[in-house]
């Protein structure tokens, strides 16, 4: 039995840090989904895409704006070097692009055009966590919130965004549940939390807003989504479809599926 607490807040915000989104280019399913794996272990590291190609990958850059984009050189370095170049005619500023490839001799091509970093093939733990970490130290987000303050009075209360499991709306207020069980609540509609929180919470259903990141099961017959280590099923509705596919289109594009 979940233990439920609530309290109830008026809406704050405070500035806590923020999380790097990051996308892979690379043709091979299987290695970015063990690359993804990898990643898992850095909390401020969050997943929004891969894409096969240069042009696909552009398209992916332009369309979701990641901090850091992984690139697997291949066999076509020239192409993706190209790339580089060409975000310059659409961006004020590229993402980091970090390069792998299972040799060396690309890496002063790859730093002279750009590219943040270089990872030999297969990626090392101690390669990933050093990138990671410089990456910390040199490029720090300290622009936007990822910790929502509820306050009422001179009570403040300091909300993970990374503990919130969803949001629901109950009348006027909007209830969040947190990973450990809890509930907290606060007067303030869940339209007013849709445009503060980060962009892996999407709006699936009038009353409740999701966590992508604890997303484990979608499933269309019943229009519920599951989520990760809980017995929470939550509706979405057809005017929200259309967010749904595209977390569907993200969520298995990496995914080892196994065909009937």
């Amino acid at each position: 039995m979940q233990f439920l607490l609530k309290w109830t807040y008026y809406l704050g915000i405070s500035i806590l840090g923020m999380d790097y989104s990051y996308v892979i280019i690379n043709t091979d399913a299987t290695f970015n989904l063990q690359l993804q794996l990898k990643l898992q272990e850095y909390e401020d590291l969050y997943y929004t895409g891969s894409a096969a190609d240069v042009d696909e990958g552009i398209n992916l850059i332009l369309k979701v704006l990641p901090d850091l984009v992984i690139v697997n050189l291949g066999n076509q370095p020239s192409q993706m070097f190209g790339m580089v170049a060409e975000l310059h005619q659409y961006l004020e500023r590229n993402p980091l692009l970090i390069a792998i490839s299972t040799t060396k001799n690309l890496a002063y091509n790859a730093i002279k055009s750009g590219f943040y970093d270089y990872w030999l093939f297969p990626t090392s733990e101690f390669e990933i966590r050093k990138t990671v970490f410089k990456i910390r130290k040199q490029v720090p987000k300290e622009s936007l919130p990822t910790t929502l303050c509820l306050k009422t009075y001179n009570d403040y209360h300091y909300l993970d965004t990374s503990e919130i499991l969803y949001l629901k709306a109950d009348n006027n207020s909007t209830d969040f549940f947190m990973r450990d069980g809890k509930r907290i609540s606060a007067y303030k509609t869940l339209k007013t939390f849709e445009g503060l929180l980060p962009k892996n919470f999407i709006r699936i259903h009038q009353s409740y807003i999701l966590n992508t990141k604890y997303v484990s099961r979608i499933n269309f017959g019943k229009s519920t989504c599951s989520l990760r280590n809980s017995d929470y099923q939550l509706p979405f509705s057809k005017s929200y479809r259309d967010r749904i596919d595209e977390l569907k289109t993200l969520l298995s594009k990496n995914a080892i599926r196994s065909l009937n």
